[in-house]
């Protein structure tokens, strides 16, 4: 009974995470208009560090690391937090908050693919039919939704996106594997401080400060909402839930992440709805749920 406790716990967590992580995008996207990619992200994480900083002395935590960990920090808060924040704002640029949303709940299939290359899982069939589905619903999106044709005429975003879903998977799976024996919050707090770090020379070269001066109201509720929500209690969240449940089985949460990001996205940037986008996205969490063994349509290859 209490293992379940935990465990409904854990689920809350992770649920808690996918829908700030599906309003991000809609934030990104709104704030991209005044700022840069890098500086905004030296914003969030600024804002991120010391809301977590505030709750890491509220909750008396010590902020002491061994030497011996701070390898595992540094590698968490460049792949999970610098790279993967990067990449995402850098692809807004040019693809709908929606599409992403959609495009990130690939990363589950990502995490099968990496067990199976270092892990030597099975394949089954019904996980080749899975990644088959996937793949076609990001055609479809990527695509017909958008009157192209398939091949080189898709932006550049959509695979930058696709790249984000793949440096998610390799985080999560590191992030569970390496286990690093602290609280989740205070490992939360020196990734954000890491993101912050590292983008900030980019601040300065791009003359963040006069970015900051256009903003007007609207942009810093985003602003406030990417820091304390998104970069801070969502990455604190997903940390929580995975010192509970296997990677696997948190990451199954990321199917309701593309709903997050259209219901934002329609009701706070006015994106046109595309039935293509909805038929494409539901290819896509039918094929990760097939993945995921949710259904099983066959036995493993041998």
């Amino acid at each position: 009974m209490r293992l379940s406790h935990f465990r409904f716990g854990a689920s809350l967590y992770a649920l808690l995470s996918i829908t700030f992580w599906g309003g991000s995008f809609v934030s990104t996207k709104a704030v991209l208009d005044k700022m840069d990619p890098f500086s905004l992200l030296v914003v969030r994480f600024g804002i991120g560090a010391l809301f977590l900083l505030g709750l890491v002395v509220l909750f008396h935590y010590p902020l002491s690391i061994k030497l011996a960990y701070l390898p595992h920090l540094l590698i968490l808060g460049i792949l999970g937090v610098f790279v993967h924040q990067v990449v995402q704002a850098s692809a807004l640029l040019t693809i709908q908050a929606s599409d992403a949303g959609w495009l990130i709940s690939l990363s589950p299939i990502f995490t099968v693919l990496l067990s199976l290359i270092f892990l030597q899982e099975k394949l089954s069939i019904g996980k080749v039919a899975g990644i088959s589905i996937a793949v076609a619903g990001v055609l479809l999106i990527t695509t017909v939704g958008h009157g192209r044709s398939i091949g080189f005429s898709l932006s550049i975003g959509y695979f930058l996106m696709i790249a984000s879903t793949l440096n998610w998977a390799v985080y999560s799976v590191l992030l569970k594997k390496l286990a690093i024996p602290m609280p989740s919050l205070v490992v939360t707090f020196y990734m954000s401080m890491i993101g912050f770090i590292m983008t900030l020379p980019f601040f300065v070269r791009n003359k963040g400060l006069k970015q900051l001066a256009t903003l007007e109201s609207e942009h810093w509720a985003h602003l406030l909402f990417l820091g304390i929500f998104v970069s801070a209690v969502a990455y604190w969240y997903w940390a929580k839930a995975l010192e509970v449940m296997q990677a696997s089985q948190v990451s199954v949460f990321m199917y309701f992440e593309p709903l997050a990001t259209l219901i934002a996205a329609i009701i706070l940037l006015n994106e046109r709805f595309m039935a293509s986008s909805l038929l494409g996205g539901c290819l896509i969490i039918f094929g990760v749920m097939l993945v995921q063994e949710r259904f099983r349509l066959g036995k493993p290859f041998k």
